[in-house]
């Protein structure tokens, strides 16, 4: 099974990269799951909470304040002014 690789951006860094089996995230549009497979996607993220979930499965919590979410061949790209990595819960 693959996985996808997750990497979270913001304006003047790169916060965290990695393997993951899920993310979670709210659009303009509603929330969304990407799963390995997804169709490629280019949406617009509000602000507020996206979830990952690390292949090591600790599910991560990263505040945003909007931004863009991308998604190609397993490859998630969020990118956002400000990102903050939560602890690990």
């Amino acid at each position: 099974m693959s996985n996808l690789n997750v990497k979270f951006v913001a304006a003047d860094r790169e916060v965290w990269e990695g393997e993951a089996s899920r993310l979670i995230a709210r659009t303009t549009e509603g929330e969304i799951g990407i799963l390995p497979g997804h169709q490629p996607l280019l949406s617009v993220l509000i602000e507020g909470d996206v979830v990952v979930v690390p292949t090591s499965g600790e599910r991560r919590t990263v505040q945003i304040d909007g931004g863009f979410l991308s998604v190609d061949k397993n490859v998630v790209t969020v990118v956002a002014q400000h990102v903050e990595m939560a602890d690990a819960s």
